[in-house]
């Protein structure tokens, strides 16, 4: 079935571009214009040259249209034995114990391997990670030590974990990655540039802090991803986006991940993508909830805090809590009175220096830190499985920032639990929220519940 699968996706066609077309299960997926062969990597015309910022214009499809879109997958039973992946990479996979492809690993992994642009809708926690770290560590080339890979996030925490899941799949491979991002020295930073990384992953302030330093030479590259794209624009982040795909190679292979696609990710998809496979799995943001157990408890704001000591009792010796405030301040107060009640407790925000907001992660990572409270910069891209508990102290502001959150505690499959505390003037957005989530968000009681 891959070899069909193959057959299909490096066969010649027409774009249509009549209109947004969204095809499911046709049998027939569209080939990219580009040619490429698997698991090679692909050439590039610009390699080893340097280009100061703004200097290669960037690809642009027509304005006139969007992409022509199309769902295909690998077979869902298959493992990664199925996949045309070199036997490095399926050691590295067997090392992490990695044997069954998740749902967007096995549609995205097989187009991006045959040289497609991919433009994938993916929740984090479904292994979007692996989904391009695969390929792209099986097609870069370690013997070119030259940055051959850009992968922009949105944070400097996903910037760490992206990184360090890259270095796993190509562990057996010897592919040099470096982590960019603010907060640290950059010397150090530069220094492993110049002894010639393949793979950058990067926030894109820093990033373009180093183009502009002329530390950084995406003159080589073939692989660019943006991952998180909404959260990234979201930031404010499209300018610095554009500038630094606009030095990379216009022959490189792109891809886009993002939890939704409104019209501001479309608009990126055209200027920057060529003719991409479209991965649309709707049903993953319900999958991710599915896997999570859902409670809310009403509370007057005078009782929040026996409220949560009550629920944190509950969840002694059953792995870790990952707490979360609106604001810096209500994440530092929340911190300083379970300090005071006994709990060893951090908290992680904005306004923390980028050594304590690494030290927090790591100790939390490795489980020795139970109890996490943090603002939204732990909602998007924290992948840490042992999470067992998310509680949302404050409501989210939005439905989709509560399925982000929540989505922290169902990882891969793993049942979670999710609590949120919901005061007098919440009702407005707890209704939007069973509006999405339905009969699976259940009322719970506490002693001070009314």
């Amino acid at each position: 079935m891959l070899n069909r699968l193959f057959g299909f996706l490096t066969r010649k066609k027409s774009p249509d571009v009549s209109g947004p077309q969204i095809t499911r299960d046709s049998g027939q997926p569209r080939s990219s214009s580009k040619t490429s062969n698997v698991a090679t990597p692909r050439s590039s015309e610009a390699a080893g040259r340097k280009a100061p910022v703004n200097q290669i214009p960037s690809r642009k499809a027509s304005e006139s249209r969007r992409p022509h879109f199309q769902d295909i997958s690998a077979p869902r039973d298959c493992n990664f034995g199925e996949i045309p992946i070199s036997k490095p990479i399926a050691l590295a996979l067997n090392d992490i114990g990695y044997t069954t492809p998740t749902d967007i690993q096995s549609r995205a992994i097989p187009p991006f391997l045959a040289g497609s642009d991919l433009a994938g809708q993916a929740m984090t926690g479904t292994g979007k990670t692996a989904a391009f770290a695969i390929p792209i560590c099986e097609m870069t080339n370690p013997s070119q030590k030259s940055v051959q890979a850009i992968i922009l996030v949105p944070t400097r925490e996903l910037a760490v974990q992206v990184s360090g899941e890259i270095r796993r799949i190509g562990s057996r491979r010897n592919l040099g990655v470096v982590t960019l991002y603010g907060g640290q020295p950059i010397k150090g930073q530069i220094r492993l540039l110049n002894q010639g990384m393949q793979i950058a992953v990067g926030t894109p302030g820093r990033v373009l802090d180093h183009l502009q330093r002329g530390t950084l030479n995406l003159s080589g590259v073939k692989f660019a991803v943006l991952d998180e794209a909404d959260e990234m624009l979201d930031i404010g982040f499209a300018d610095d986006i554009d500038r630094i795909l606009r030095v990379t190679p216009k022959t490189r292979q792109t891809a886009l991940y993002s939890a939704t696609f409104p019209g501001f990710i479309r608009r990126l998809i055209n200027r920057h993508l060529d003719n991409p496979v479209y991965i649309l799995s709707q049903t993953e943001d319900v999958e991710t909830v599915d896997e999570v157990r859902q409670v809310y408890y009403e509370i007057a704001k005078k009782d929040l805090e026996i409220g949560l000591q009550e629920i944190l009792e509950l969840l002694v010796g059953e792995g870790q809590a990952l707490i979360f405030c609106r604001t810096q301040i209500n994440v530092d107060t929340l911190v300083r009175e379970l300090g005071r009640a006994g709990r060893r407790v951090y908290g992680l925000h904005g306004g923390k220096t980028q050594r304590e907001r690494d030290s927090v992660m790591k100790s939390f990572r490795s489980g020795d830190l139970k109890i996490l409270v943090s603002t939204n910069l732990a909602s998007r891209g924290i992948d840490i499985p042992s999470i067992t508990h998310v509680i949302n102290y404050d409501m989210p502001e939005n439905v989709e920032e509560y399925v982000h959150r929540i989505g922290r505690a169902g990882r891969m499959g793993r049942i979670g639990t999710a609590v949120t505390l919901v005061q007098e003037w919440d009702f407005e957005m707890l209704d939007a929220i069973i509006g999405k989530v339905g009969d699976k968000l259940v009322q719970g009681k506490l002693s001070v519940s009314p």
